[in-house]
C-alpha cells in the first residue's frame, strides 16, 4: 500500500495529476487504480472528478511499478541548520527538488538520501523522503526538511494553516509605484496552456504580501511574503500586476537585459515553529552571486 498526503503545491489540483505526481506513476495507471476501485481519498474510494485539497491522504495499491527511483547521492548541500528532527538547507538555483520525468537524478533529494540516510520521513513515499514544501528548480533559497514522521505532520499542518513565514526576494520589471501591497487573486492551471499557472476565476485562493525594497532604472527590488503557497504564485501574481520576475523563462518578458539561467527569485527567510521543542526558529539566507552581480549593476546606474 502507497500513502501520501498532499502538499499545498498540489492543492485544488484534479486527483489524477496529484495522484500521478504524488506516487510517481503515470496517468494511466491512475486511471486504472480509480476505476478498479484502488486509489481512495481519506478512505473512499476516488473519483475522476475528484479535486485534492492540502492533507487529504491518498492511498493505492499500486497495479505497475513506480517509474521513478531515488538513489542517493553524493552532491554537496547547503545546510543552514540541522538536529535530529529536520535541517534547513539553502538551495541553490537550478536544482530540482525531487526526482521526476526529465530529471530522475541530482535532485536535492539524491543529495538528502546521501547525507541523511534512512534518516528522512517516509509519509511522501520514495520520491520525496523528507519534503515538507517545495521551490522551483530556477528558484533559490530555503527549504525545511523532515527527518521524522512527527516533524513531517507537524511542518504540513503549519503550512496548511499558514503560519509559516515564507518571504522572497525578487527583482521585477518595470517600476513599482506603491511601497506596499497585497495582491489576492486566485491561481489554477492556465486554460491556454494547462502547463502554465494563471489567474483564474475559480481558482485557489492566493495571497502575496508585497514590499518595496529598492528602485532602480526600469527594475523594482521587492519583497514577497506568502501568505499560501500556490504553484508559482509569486511569478504568476506579479506579472498579473505588470511587473514580471526578472529571467522567468515562462511568465516573463521575451528580451531580457541580463544573461540569466532562470528567474530573480530567492527564499531569503523562512520561520516555523519547531515540531518537537515548540520553539519558533527562524533562518535567512544571503542573495546568490549571481542575483547580487545584477544589483550591483543597477546601483551603478
Amino acid at each position: 500500500m502507497l500513502e501520501y498526503i498532499v502538499t499545498d503545491a498540489l492543492d485544488g489540483e484534479r486527483i489524477d495529476r496529484a495522484a500521478a505526481d504524488g506516487f510517481g506513476l503515470t496517468r494511466s495507471a491512475v486511471a486504472r487504480q480509480i476505476a478498479e476501485g484502488t486509489l481512495t481519498v481519506n478512505g473512499r474510494p476516488a473519483r475522476k472528478s475528484d479535486r485534492v485539497r492540502t492533507g487529504d491522504v491518498l492511498q493505492c495499491e499500486p497495479s505497475e511499478p513506480a517509474q521513478l527511483d531515488a538513489a542517493p547521492e553524493d552532491i554537496p548541500l547547503d545546510i543552514v541548520y540541522e538536529d535530529d528532527d529536520l535541517l534547513v538547507v539553502n538551495k541553490p538555483q537550478g536544482m530540482v527538488v525531487h526526482p521526476a520525468s526529465g530529471s530522475p537524478s541530482g535532485t536535492l533529494v539524491n543529495a538528502l538520501l546521501a547525507h541523511c540516510g534512512d534518516s528522512l520521513s517516509g509519509i511522501n513515499g520514495v520520491i520525496r523522503p523528507g519534503i515538507v514544501h517545495r521551490i522551483d528548480k530556477d528558484t533559490s533559497g530555503l527549504l525545511v526538511v523532515a527527518k521524522s514522521d512527527r516533524a513531517h505532520l507537524s511542518l504540513s499542518e503549519q503550512i496548511k494553516a499558514h503560519s509559516v513565514t515564507r518571504e522572497y526576494l525578487a527583482l521585477v520589471n518595470g517600476r513599482v509605484r506603491e511601497d506596499s501591497f497585497t495582491i489576492q487573486k486566485p491561481i489554477g492551471r492556465s486554460p491556454k496552456d494547462r502547463k502554465k499557472m494563471a489567474v483564474v476565476p475559480g481558482g485557489r485562493d492566493a495571497v502575496t504580501h508585497v514590499t518595496v525594497e529598492r528602485r532602480y532604472r526600469g527594475y523594482t527590488l521587492v519583497a514577497c511574503r506568502l501568505e499560501t503557497g500556490r504553484t508559482h504564485q509569486i511569478r504568476v501574481h506579479m506579472q498579473s500586476v505588470g511587473h514580471s520576475v526578472v529571467g522567468d523563462p515562462v511568465y516573463g518578458i521575451k528580451k531580457e537585459r541580463f544573461s540569466l539561467n532562470g528567474q530573480l527569485l530567492h527564499a531569503r527567510l523562512l520561520g516555523f515553529v519547531h515540531p518537537v521543542t515548540g520553539t519558533y526558529m527562524e533562518f535567512s539566507a544571503p542573495l546568490p552571486a549571481y542575483f547580487s552581480q545584477v544589483l550591483d549593476k543597477l546601483e551603478q546606474e
